[in-house]
C-alpha cells in the first residue's frame, strides 16, 4: 500500500524531534544549546549576516532570535558589526568559532548514528527526495 504523505511528513518530524532532543542533550556539556549551536553553523557558513537572514535561517521569528542574538554577545560567542546603512551584521568570535567546530563534531556523530541504517545509496537517493520537496533555498 502506497505511503500517505501525511505519513512521511510525520515520520521526517519524528526524526527531527530525535535528533533535536538528543543533540540538546550532547551539546550541553559545550553549554551551548542546539538553537545557539544552529546560529554559529550558520555564521560560519555565512559571515555577516543579518539578524533577520540568521532568525530565517534558524527558524526563529526577527524578535527571538534578537533575543538570542544579544544573550550570545553577552556571552561572547558572536559579535555584532556595522553594515551599510543602518544594517548590523553578525561574526563568530574565537570562542564561537571554537564551540561551533566541536558541536560539529558532535553533530556529524549524531547524524551518523541516527542513518546508520541507511546505505551510500539510500542516504544520497534520500538527500536528493528532500531536496527536491523542499524547492530552492529561500534563503539564497
Amino acid at each position: 500500500m502506497p505511503r500517505r504523505p501525511a505519513d512521511i511528513a510525520l515520520a521526517v518530524k519524528r526524526l527531527q524531534y530525535r535528533h533535536h532532543r538528543r543533540a540538546s542533550q550532547a551539546l550541553a556539556p559545550l553549554g551551548i544549546s542546539l538553537v545557539q549551536w544552529d546560529t554559529l553553523r550558520h555564521l560560519h557558513r555565512k559571515p555577516d549576516a543579518s539578524l533577520h537572514d540568521l532568525a530565517v535561517l534558524t527558524f526563529q521569528t526577527d524578535q527571538s532570535f534578537g533575543s538570542l542574538a544579544a544573550r550570545m554577545v553577552d556571552r561572547g560567542l558572536i559579535e555584532r558589526v556595522p553594515g551599510p546603512g543602518r544594517a548590523v551584521k553578525h561574526r563568530l568570535t574565537e570562542k564561537g568559532a571554537r564551540l561551533r567546530a566541536e558541536g560539529q563534531d558532535i553533530m556529524d556523530e549524531l547524524a551518523a548514528a541516527s542513518l546508520a541504517a541507511l546505505s551510500a545509496d539510500q542516504l544520497d537517493q534520500l538527500g536528493e527526495l528532500l531536496d527536491l520537496a523542499l524547492g530552492p533555498d529561500p534563503t539564497a
